[in-house]
């Protein structure tokens, strides 16, 4: 379901295999969701949250990098959309609420689904890709 396409590329090789570990994240987690027999999904949601925010900050800080080796001019922009991405993670993860409440569970890894789907496709298509295009 989830995969980085053509259309994605950036055409800087790190960014780009970089955007797709992150696609691979997502698609972890929709593996998640898709578990109708599994009653409690927290250690799943908690791992892969983990990494979506661990990889996240790491993947925003090269991108970051590369961007201002380039002096790129959107920079600064892109630096507050990272910023938003990480504070919405953070408001989506309220774990503790989460223990064997397979509903809340179900709910929680959803809302991360839509969250990621709109911001890989929404972000890449509409900011990282102008990264490529210097």
């Amino acid at each position: 379901m989830y995969e980085m396409k053509d259309e994605y590329l950036t055409g800087v090789p790190m960014i780009d295999e970089e955007h797709t570990r992150l696609f691979e994240i997502a698609e972890e987690a929709y593996q998640i969701s898709k578990q109708e027999f599994v009653p409690d999904k927290y250690d799943q949601i908690q791992a892969v949250l983990d990494e979506l925010k661990d990889y996240t900050v790491l993947h925003f800080e090269h991108e970051e990098a590369y961007m201002e080796s380039i002096k790129h001019k959107k920079l600064y922009t892109q630096k507050i959309q990272h910023e938003g991405f990480r504070r919405k993670l953070e408001e989506l993860v309220r774990l503790d609420e989460l223990e064997g409440d397979q509903q809340e569970q179900d709910k929680v890894i959803d809302d991360i689904l839509k969250f990621l789907t709109d911001w890989l496709v929404s972000h890449i298509l509409n900011n990282d890709k102008l990264i490529g295009k210097l």
